[in-house]
């Protein structure tokens, strides 16, 4: 029930009025929660793969490993997203969706190739979101073998038990917690400075790794291993989408001074100081993060960072449901069940479908991996893909959408493209020792996606071919009125032109109509929220119809009851409790020949039967609901 179109735009929402501290603070915890947990893994899977483990420590390979690590963070994060990406936004709002909403609008039609880098690029994040809670959660427990001699057995029964309580808590909502993300990872950032400075301070002269001759010398030095480490470098970058997805919540300014003040130096300072330890002391190669400092504050630290990789975790977590969101009312997902859990901040949600499915997801990769260095394998893919979705979008959104030249739109994004390609291609090396994983959970909600899309375009075609032209009932109802009872009617179609199955049934079985009908269509605008004043389009068509457009931003919950009441502005006193929703429900059944495969038919029937009521997800009451169906051989 609802079709991408065009509308004006809208202005920034009220969020981006807030005190800018209060937003930088923020963006500390929930946007940069992820990549703050990567140094708990990324530079000692680096250097494993570079060396192979404490014998092979090659001082010029801990100074390639770094050199690449911090010029990763340069490129990527802070010339990338920072600078570039965070002001292609579409009304303040970030994300691969909101590049294929901007690409879309620009293209003004939904093209297929478009489309599917959307899709793709969801379906890696959703690999992303699988992986992140394993790998971070796993890596801060892990740091208790190092507190005391034989908890090694406790490990996964410890992560377990975090994972689960940190799921059972979503339906109870975030904001309380939330609140504490800034300062708690702002009190992480700088434990990490401080363990990289008394390192660093012990020899400065890690501090030349800044020179970008020895990332480039350690590969070409290193051939295949250097890819193979280059794979694992770039896990020091794994969380940098949510700069971008994030963007709508705190707005551009407070990110990048969070990044370019706190994050960005916080984490080169750290990585430099493993840099040290692992000079001078080989062996610790096991842990560098944690054995950067003493033994009285190790138990601290490891309670700080199983905090860190929580609160990662749950950016992640909640923001697995924003992408649910925005995928359904583009239409590459069938409706589920949306709960509110802040009477104050519409943009907090709960999905239960969601939930369940990522929590099992979660726990069956902690348990087939067991550790964070087996996770690692698996990490990186998704988000490498996630990122070259991204700037191939970004090329299509600076062409089309912003009015670039060809040659000025590749110039700036082909470099960047080209980086990601090479981290591609790196991490695609790990295809068969685990990097397989997020390939598949990719592959498959890209097969759902696309068989929900194929299945929804089949019978609105199928509809425009069978269905009656509303002209031609509302003409036959002028020479033959029907009989009417008093109250409002309100018909729910995504096709306005066609006469919804609900109003035939009701003239043909009832022979009778409500003394106020109204037509109504709802749709999936571009940008992110409709305001008010720009929601409602209605236009009478006779004495007994009205016809209502109502518009809904694609991050928005569609509230039609609330969109109806804005009609009284328009001149139609419309009153709730006298009104009748009518709802068209199609019973499907399979056809003799189907334009789609046995198995995707298959596959669209389960996700339609189980997808959420209209009335449910348009906030309808359920007592004013009246579903007619009809079967429709597909």
């Amino acid at each position: 029930m609802a079709a991408i179109q065009d509308i004006h735009e809208a202005p920034a929402h009220a969020g981006a009025k807030a005190g800018f501290f209060a937003l930088a603070l923020g963006s500390i915890g929930v946007v940069y929660g992820d990549i703050g947990t990567s140094p708990l893994y990324a530079f000692r899977e680096a250097m494993v793969a570079a060396s192979g483990g404490p014998a092979g420590i090659d001082p010029a390979n801990v100074f390639g490993v770094l050199s690449l690590i911090l010029w990763t963070l340069t490129i990527i994060v802070t010339l990338k997203y920072v600078v570039v990406l965070l002001r292609a936004d579409n009304h303040g709002e970030g994300g691969t969706l909101t590049l294929l909403a901007l690409a879309q609008h620009a293209l003004r039609r939904a093209v297929p190739v478009v489309t599917l880098l959307g899709a793709l690029g969801a379906a890696l994040f959703f690999g992303d979101a699988l992986i992140t809670p394993a790998i971070s959660v796993l890596s801060a427990v892990e740091g208790l073998k190092l507190v005391t001699n034989g908890l090694d057995p406790y490990i996964l029964p410890v992560t377990t038990g975090i994972i689960l309580g940190l799921f059972l808590i979503q339906r109870r909502g975030t904001a309380a917690v939330a609140r504490w993300f800034g300062p708690l990872t702002l009190i992480w950032f700088v434990v990490m400075a401080i363990g990289g400075v008394l390192q660093i301070l012990q020899d400065p002269s890690i501090l030349s790794a800044i020179n970008p001759i020895y990332a480039l010398r350690f590969l070409q030095d290193n051939g295949t291993v250097g890819l193979v480490a280059l794979g694992s470098v770039f896990l020091a970058v794994t969380g940098a989408e949510a700069l971008y997805a994030d963007l709508g919540h705190f707005g551009r300014r407070p990110i990048q001074a969070a990044w370019l003040v706190v994050a960005f130096p916080s984490l080169a300072l750290n990585y430099l100081g493993q840099g040290v330890l692992v000079l001078n002391a080989p062996e610790k190669i096991e842990n560098p993060f944690f054995l950067l400092y003493p033994d009285w504050a190790l138990l601290p630290v490891v309670m700080l960072a199983t905090i860190a990789t929580i609160i990662a975790s749950q950016a992640v977590i909640t923001g697995a449901y924003s992408l649910t969101s925005q995928a359904i009312r583009l239409r590459l997902l069938p409706r589920m069940r949306v709960l509110h859990t802040s009477a104050e901040h519409a943009g907090q949600i709960f999905m239960p479908a969601v939930n369940a499915m990522l929590l099992v997801g979660v726990l069956m990769l902690v348990l087939l991996f067991g550790s964070s260095s087996r996770l690692a394998s698996a990490y990186g893919i998704a988000v490498t893909g996630t990122m070259v979705v991204t700037a191939l979008l970004a090329i299509i959104v600076l062409r089309c959408h912003w009015g670039w030249p060809l040659w000025a739109a590749l110039g700036l994004m082909v470099p960047f493209l080209a980086v990601d390609l090479v981290f591609l291609g790196a991490n695609m090396m790990k295809v068969f020792d685990g990097g397989v994983v997020p390939l598949l959970i990719a592959g498959a909600v890209i097969v759902l996606m696309r068989g929900w899309m194929r299945g929804t375009t089949l019978l609105e075609d199928k509809a425009q071919r069978s269905d009656v032209p509303l002209k031609l009932i509302l003409d036959r109802l002028e020479k033959e009125p029907p009989t009417l009872v008093a109250g409002t009617g309100v018909y729910l179609t995504a096709q306005p032109g066609l006469a919804p199955v609900s109003l035939m049934h009701m003239l043909k079985h009832f022979k009778a109509l409500h003394a106020h009908n109204v037509i109504l269509t709802i749709v999936t605008a571009d940008v992110p929220r409709v305001p008010d004043e720009e929601r409602i389009d209605m236009v009478e068509i006779n004495s007994l119809f009205r016809r209502v457009t109502m518009r809904f931003g694609y991050m928005e919950e569609p509230n039609v009851p609330h969109g109806l009441g804005l009609c009284r502005k328009l001149g139609w006193k419309f009153d709730i409790m006298s009104t009748s929703f009518l709802l068209s429900r199609r019973a499907l059944r399979p056809a003799s020949s189907s334009a789609m495969p046995a198995w995707q038919r298959a596959l669209f029937f389960f996700l339609s039967r189980n997808a959420t009521n209209a009335s449910d997800y348009f906030h309808i009451p359920a007592g004013l609901v009246v579903e007619i169906g009809a079967q429709v051989n597909l």
